[in-house]
């Protein structure tokens, strides 16, 4: 593929040959995660676009949905370093980034300071039960997920890429949470729902989880694989139409766009930023890739369209009173935008 800006067309044989790589590896990568997971293929596969566009996922469900071991089986098909970080009320910032810790040099006797690295050093994070922790703490992971570093002090440390962070939510529980801020729901690609799992699928976990039965999981990408892939979701060309459509259709969520609906002016108190619009390119770029496809439809950009818009789009008191969600409201947005 060549050309800038993702604006090339199909050219080189090596890229055709890494979609025909990509394709094979999914279907390795769930094959892998299905021996622990039942069911949740649209999850699964906006996990694997988030991870090809090199951005970051929060995983929204009620208790006992596998968010936790969705997240942690994926990362083992992957050869990366992996942390878990488990969010509680006492965590501290420095329980993430890492701190500096004073020791004392046994032959000359002279004491420094030395950096402990924090579980954060690593390529696959999972913040678990992210909104168990206050804002202060939250707000570490800021600079590591938009910049790739960490400065503690007056040094900062770069991260090695590739680097995501996979986050786990409860949507019910209130008492003991935390809110996530704006500035940080805004640094993740995506938020995903898990719902609850259908009777047939139900009935296989209970069978599955209940008996002898090993799951162990074989490792699929490693990491200069993944950044290959990565590099190739860029080269991705993604028409003007495309382009022109995912900005009209983050713009849209603001109220005071001239081209705003009626209803976003009515219903919207704050919407999506120039992040979004980024994200849907790059989000419908990786999800035609990830299906061997060697451009993305508009279909692609409507299909991720939620999950790239419904965190980051304030509902006004008027929705709130009409009762719509902002599922609801992005729904109508992608019903009124013209494509």
């Amino acid at each position: 593929m060549t050309g800038s800006g993702g604006m090339g067309i199909v050219a080189s044989g090596n890229d055709i040959e890494l979609l025909q790589d990509l394709a094979i590896a999914r279907h390795d990568l769930e094959r892998q995660v299905a021996r622990r997971i039942v069911g949740q293929k649209e999850i699964i596969e906006k996990l694997l676009i988030a991870l090809l566009a090199g951005g970051h996922a929060l995983v929204v469900g009620v208790p006992g949905l596998a968010k936790t071991t969705l997240i942690s089986t994926l990362a083992e098909t992957l050869k990366l370093r992996f942390s878990r970080i488990q969010f509680t009320p006492d965590l501290m910032p420095s329980d993430i980034t890492g701190t500096e810790v004073l020791e004392e040099d046994p032959e000359t006797g002279h004491r420094l300071f030395r950096f402990v690295h924090g579980p954060v050093f690593a390529n696959v994070i999972l913040a678990d039960e992210i909104n168990r922790t206050p804002p202060k703490t939250q707000a570490a992971l800021l600079q590591a997920m938009q910049e790739l570093s960490v400065t503690v002090g007056t040094e900062t440390f770069t991260l090695e890429p590739p680097f995501f962070v996979l986050a786990t939510q409860n949507p019910i529980e209130h008492e003991g949470t935390y809110p996530l801020p704006e500035a940080q729901l805004d640094r993740f690609m995506f938020e995903l729902r898990i719902t609850y799992p259908t009777f047939e699928e139900e009935r296989e976990v209970a069978a599955v989880t209940t008996s002898a039965a090993s799951r162990t999981i074989e490792t699929v990408i490693d990491g200069e694989r993944l950044r290959q892939f990565q590099a190739l979701v860029r080269r991705v060309p993604a028409p003007p139409s495309i382009v022109d459509y995912a900005v009209r259709l983050a713009r849209s969520t603001r109220p005071d766009d001239p081209e705003a609906p009626a209803f976003v002016r009515e219903m919207i108190a704050w919407g999506a930023g120039p992040r979004a619009s980024q994200y849907l390119v790059l989000g419908c770029k990786a999800r035609a890739a990830l299906q061997g496809r060697p451009a993305p439809s508009l279909e692609d950009v409507q299909a991720i369209a939620p999950d790239v818009l419904r965190h980051r789009i304030v509902p006004g008191f008027e929705a709130e009173a009409a009762g719509r969600t902002r599922d609801d409201l992005v729904e109508d947005l992608i019903s009124s935008v013209k494509t």
